[in-house]
């Protein structure tokens, strides 16, 4: 009985934030190039291939985002909580250097990305980005289970990722 009404809370709390969910990303977001630490770059689906066969969580944030800022104890906690879950990060900062001293400060683990156009460019167009911190959640298969979840989610993140591990 618990477990049923953890999966009708869980499905619940899905719907609540699924608010027009998509569903794949689109052939144009999975050819968008993103940089990695050391200056190359990689496409989006190499990224997502990497990644496939694991429960991933992606969240798209920034250094100088105080709400992206602000909801990092809450992603580390969730890091404690669910830690066979891989996580991307993919920053909107401005800078290289700026990027790589975010993520050093707050000690993230994870695979991190940069891309360099920020928000309203190309790769933010494509994935629909008006709010960051953004959470975007996949499952084992590579499919998108949460699209646009934001840093006041995180119960029903948590929920999701406990029904997906």
């Amino acid at each position: 009985m618990k477990k049923i009404a953890v999966f009708i809370l869980s499905a619940l709390a899905s719907l609540s934030c699924s608010n027009a969910q998509t569903k794949e990303f689109s052939k144009e977001t999975l050819e968008k190039k993103l940089v990695v630490a050391d200056s190359s770059q990689v496409t989006f689906k190499e990224v997502l291939k990497k990644h496939k066969g694991k429960v991933t969580v992606i969240e798209v944030w920034a250094s100088w985002c105080s709400d992206c800022v602000k909801a990092m104890p809450k992603v580390k906690e969730m890091q404690t909580n669910h830690p066979t879950v891989d996580y991307v990060f993919i920053s909107m900062d401005k800078a290289h250097d700026k990027w790589l001293a975010g993520v050093a400060k707050h000690e993230l683990k994870g695979d991190h990305y940069w891309v360099t156009d920020g928000m309203k460019g190309a790769f933010g167009k494509s994935i629909d980005l008006d709010w960051i911190p953004r959470y975007i959640i996949l499952d084992k298969n590579g499919k998108i289970v949460t699209y646009r979840a934001i840093e006041t989610d995180f119960e029903t993140i948590n929920a999701t990722l406990k029904t997906l591990e």
